[in-house]
């Protein structure tokens, strides 16, 4: 994890009067200048995906807010419950049993691991979070070495839950494509079938912090990833950014959060839109979240879909294997 292996947890235990200023954003990133707080706030869309009409609601909110919540959802909430469980047992472990699973520098292309920072900052800011990453499938790309076999049923837990994503994915997959006027296999298929997705399960622990206003949790920044499926704690932290504002997206219990990424944008030739989002953090409580990243193999080439390709609507973005375009999203390099 680099500099003397000080996670945030560490530090928000020491009792700080002050927030470090490696940690004080510049002030066009902190969030008490830059939250939206004048009248109405829009809602973030609400979707039953139980109910007839869901999938041309989850097309909808693709388009316009690249952001939307599930209820119905499929996926029960001892399922839930226990995933939020063994995450929260694995941060309340000793620093020596943490570290023993600590990741390489991300730079380096090693994704699994525990650490406190995902990215490089152009400013040199730290963010205000420490997390663990690691796939969860499929088998074949599984790493059990790097799983914590503390807390009991962590693998479990995860293996589980994963089952659930799997399912949910191929049915907003379905619902997506259709709203392209394309098959309803036409965007599994695309980024490698059942067999070949890539599920990278992640915990954000965001620790209390002594002046929230001036830090963030997770710098702004759209997911690398075809679609992200969240669990948060009930703890208010994210943000989405919609016509030139910062919104909070309000907490909805027993909701999962779904993500629009880069990768869906591209296939969709930009119809539909990677929301950009960032992560606001508490003075008084912990915040955690426990997101699912689904992404394409590594060796996949990724572009627009070649109906949705016409003289009048060209592609939009470069074709490239998924793998290169995470070496240079993750290095800030031109795309």
């Amino acid at each position: 994890m680099g500099e003397a292996h000080l996670s945030v947890q560490e530090l928000a235990a020491s009792s700080l009067g002050a927030l470090p200023p490696e940690f004080v954003r510049s002030e066009h990133e902190q969030p008490a200048a830059t939250t939206f707080r004048g009248g109405a706030v829009p809602d973030t869309p609400v979707i039953d995906m139980s109910e007839p009409g869901c999938g041309a609601c989850v097309a909808e909110a693709a388009r316009e807010w690249g952001l939307f919540q599930v209820v119905s959802h499929g996926v029960p909430s001892s399922v839930v419950a226990e995933l939020q469980r063994v995450g929260r047992a694995f941060f309340d472990l000793p620093r020596e049993e943490k570290e023993r699973y600590a990741m390489d520098d991300p730079a380096s292309g090693k994704m699994e691991g525990y650490g406190t920072k995902l990215q490089r900052d152009l400013e040199g800011k730290k963010t205000w979070n420490d997390f663990f990453f690691h796939v969860v499938a499929p088998p074949e790309q599984v790493n059990h070495g790097v799983w914590p076999r503390s807390p009991a049923g962590y693998r479990e837990a995860n293996e589980a839950y994963c089952g659930h994503m799997q399912r949910l994915t191929r049915e907003l997959y379905g619902h997506l494509s259709l709203g392209l006027g394309l098959e309803e296999g036409a965007m599994a298929e695309e980024f490698g079938g059942d067999d070949r997705l890539v599920f990278l399960g992640k915990i954000n622990f965001y620790p209390p912090c002594p002046q929230p206003e001036l830090a963030l949790g997770l710098a702004p920044h759209t997911d690398m990833s075809t679609l992200t499926v969240l669990v948060p704690n009930g703890v208010q932290g994210l943000q989405i950014f919609k016509d030139g504002h910062w919104y909070d997206v309000k907490y909805v219990p027993g909701a999962l959060i779904i993500h629009i990424g880069d990768q869906i944008e591209i296939f969709s030739n930009g119809a539909y839109k990677a929301v950009l989002h960032r992560t606001t953090v508490n003075k008084e409580k912990t915040r955690m979240s426990w997101p699912v990243f689904v992404e394409p193999p590594a060796d996949l080439v990724v572009g627009a879909h070649p109906q949705l390709v016409t003289d009048e609507n060209p592609a939009k973005y470069k074709a490239k294997k998924y793998k290169d375009y995470q070496h240079c999203k993750i290095n800030k390099l031109p795309m």
